[in-house]
């Protein structure tokens, strides 16, 4: 067994060569999660709890933002914490393991929300408390980053992780599609009977999320542990508050950049949620119809982080993202402006169903660059030993604004729907995602790229 004295430290791990099966297992968490973030929250699941079954997509839309905002105030207090606890204890693969496993779990539950309104709030509160953890999780996910990658393979690798949750998106979709959707051979699971199909697709992906979060827990390392007084809960956001105040003094494009992205992410975040629910509720997109888009969507998005993860080795990670979300803005207001209206160009016919395809196919290509290099960024600036720390405060940041996309998605559906006709409010959604990813691409104008920043000092225990 390895000793606490004999793990390496991570700028150990940061500098040493770059080895392949700790990259392939670290992207086949990734790989996993994606059950969670394509089927259940983005192409699937919402889907299903933004229908008519629940009381119809504009009411059940704006639960399901309501709720997603108040998971975000949970992530925006518990994150940073959580990073910083597990950078000294040297236990990343542990909350690894255990915010995963209870991610799964209330993936699972949700197979208990059956076909009725008063049923809402149970699935919409599970995806919101799904989120929780996988945001937790998702912290010491993203600090293993130096620990496999090399300065100069930082955006490449991290392209990978993220190409691999896209791959990982499409097979799980497909699956869905021919197992419980469209079902090649007939089986008690294909049953629409109390939409039993769509409630087993909770119980697949709790099954997917576990067994592929099951490689990176056994081959990347762990960091080594510091000596250090053991902390409080409150002492701990003590110390936090303290770092953040030397961060200030020392690197404040550091912090510069965590609001920029906290901002832009948001609207990242809302394009996946709210897609799925866009395409059926505006565009009249069927389930089977919002699958085959979403599995069109996972390649094209796939092949943009591959791509963005190789520019930004290149040409840096602010370029990349700066460019991803000026084109996330030109493909939303092309879906905002044609909506689902028919337009004669010459003898052709531009129907609403093909602006969704062209336009929305361009949101996911932009999507995983800016994902991919902010993450990257910030992986560039950590000091040794505080990358949990330092991404506890990238998903903090995040959710500290993470009611803004959502509440402006509902805000936005409620001003149009006394204005447009009936069941056209929702597409008015995507002007409030618009707003928040304009937001944080001009707030991130003036940041300073990784290469000009100082690496942050901050303070011991």
């Amino acid at each position: 067994m390895t000793t606490a004295a004999q793990q390496p430290s991570e700028l150990e791990l940061h500098t040493a060569p770059v080895r392949k099966s700790q990259i392939l297992a670290w992207a086949s968490w990734d790989w996993g999660s994606a059950a969670f973030n394509a089927v259940m929250t983005t192409f699937v699941f919402t889907v299903y709890l933004t229908s008519s079954a629940f009381g119809g997509a504009d009411h059940a839309s704006s639960v399901l933002g309501a709720a997603l905002g108040i998971g975000g105030l949970l992530i925006a207090l518990l994150a940073p914490v959580s990073g910083q606890r597990s950078d000294a204890g040297g236990r990343r693969r542990l909350w690894l393991g255990i915010h995963t496993g209870v991610a799964a779990l209330l993936t699972g539950l949700c197979f208990f929300a059956y076909p009725r309104p008063e049923l809402l709030w149970y699935g919409a509160g599970l995806i919101a408390a799904g989120h929780v953890f996988s945001e937790l999780a998702g912290v010491n996910y993203n600090a293993m980053l130096g620990q496999i990658a090399t300065p100069k393979t930082i955006g490449r690798i991290s392209g990978i992780g993220w190409s691999a949750g896209y791959f990982g998106g499409i097979v799980a979709l497909i699956l869905v599609l021919v197992l419980f959707i469209q079902p090649v051979v007939h089986w008690f699971g294909a049953s629409t009977a109390e939409n039993l199909n769509v409630r087993l697709v909770a119980v697949f992906s709790m099954l997917w999320i576990i067994a592929f979060s099951i490689p990176v827990l056994i081959a990347v390392p762990e960091v080594r542990r510091r000596p250090a007084a053991r902390l409080g809960v409150f002492a701990s956001y003590g110390l936090l508050f303290r770092r953040i105040g030397a961060m200030w003094r020392t690197s404040p494009h550091t912090l510069y950049f965590l609001l920029a992205s906290a901002i832009f992410r948001d609207g990242l975040a809302a394009v996946f949620t709210f897609g799925g629910v866009i395409a059926g509720g505006t565009f009249g997109f069927s389930l089977s119809q919002v699958i085959f888009f979403a599995i069109f969507g996972n390649i094209v998005a796939a092949a943009g982080a591959i791509t963005g993860g190789f520019l930004d080795d290149r040409i840096g990670p602010k370029r990349v993202i700066l460019g991803a979300l000026f084109g996330l803005l030109v493909a939303g207001t092309a879906i905002l402006v044609l909506g689902n209206g028919n337009y004669q160009l010459g003898g052709f016919t531009w129907t609403g169903t093909l602006t969704f395809w062209v336009f929305g196919l361009f949101l996911t290509l932009f999507v995983g660059p800016a994902q991919s290099s902010a993450r990257a960024y910030l992986a560039r600036l950590a000091p040794d030993g505080e990358s949990g720390e330092l991404f506890g405060l990238y998903a903090t940041t995040g959710r500290a604004v993470s009611f803004l996309a959502p509440s402006l998605f509902s805000l936005s559906i409620a001003i149009a729907a006394p204005l447009v006709a009936e069941g056209q409010a929702q597409r008015w959604g995507i002007l409030g995602i618009m707003v928040v990813l304009l937001a944080g691409l001009l707030v991130l104008l003036p940041v300073r790229p990784p290469s000009k920043v100082a690496t942050a000092v901050v303070p011991e225990r």
